[in-house]
């Protein structure tokens, strides 16, 4: 069975991923990548779901054992081949809008994934959304924390980076980790109805990307410490 699986309807892709407990690792990337080839190779009005075909995992985060020990897993591929910041770069400046339907736990690089989203709805019932490296011994990289630090509020980003905290749906929801909760049967139709929404934006792919880039890309806007009255003033400064 493919690690990921595509599908559209009308100007909705919904990619699942059938890989269990959806742990990262250049597999799985890989297959990753190719579905956001066909998702970018598209034209017109576009939005793109994910989610995980479990009931209980969305993704369970890095695939350890295989990080431990990659000759004793060759299925998940070769770990100098493993883009998984490339991915996580191009899934927050893809050209489309994407929703992530959180199914269940998102846990680690889980976590970091559907924060590369424009939008998440989490299951109101179940799973949690966690950055655990911190319970595991680990460090979180400087540039996961970026990311963080650009999607959370930052009592919200200490709390998740620093003291682990589990985000249920509600509380998630009302912290602004999510923008969304739904049931088990309500997440996907929730998640493609925002998606419908949304896909006209993409009808200006390069003015979507373009803008994407001035907040995540290089120069980010957020990331200067000048003023906006500054920035106002100073508008040649920033071409885009």
């Amino acid at each position: 069975m493919a690690l990921v699986d595509l599908q559209k309807t009308g100007s909705v892709f919904t990619l699942t991923m059938n890989a269990g407990e959806n742990r990262w690792n250049t597999a799985l990337v890989d297959e990753l990548m190719v579905a956001l080839d066909e998702v970018e190779q598209s034209t017109g009005a576009a939005a793109l779901i994910t989610t995980g075909a479990s009931e209980k995992f969305y993704s369970n985060g890095l695939d350890l054992d295989w990080r431990n020990s990659p000759a004793d897993y060759p299925e998940a591929g070769d770990p100098n081949s493993f883009l998984f910041m490339e991915f996580m770069s191009r899934m927050i400046t893809l050209s489309v809008p994407t929703i992530a339907a959180v199914n269940g736990h998102a846990f680690g690089a889980g976590f970091m994934f559907a924060l590369c989203h424009d939008y998440r709805i989490m299951r109101e019932d179940r799973g949690y959304m966690c950055a655990n490296e911190i319970q595991l011994g680990m460090i979180i990289p400087a540039a996961e924390l970026s990311l963080f630090r650009h999607k959370l509020p930052a009592h919200v980003f200490y709390e998740s980076v620093q003291l682990a905290r589990r985000w249920d749906g509600p509380h998630a929801c009302e912290a602004g980790v999510a923008n969304d909760v739904a049931s088990m049967d309500e997440l996907l139709r929730k998640a493609t109805a925002k998606a419908s929404e949304l896909a006209p934006l993409a009808e200006n792919r390069k003015q979507f990307a373009i803008q994407k880039e001035n907040i995540f890309g290089e120069n980010s806007i957020l990331n200067d410490t000048n003023g906006a009255a500054f920035h106002l003033r100073t508008k040649a400064r920033y071409p885009r």
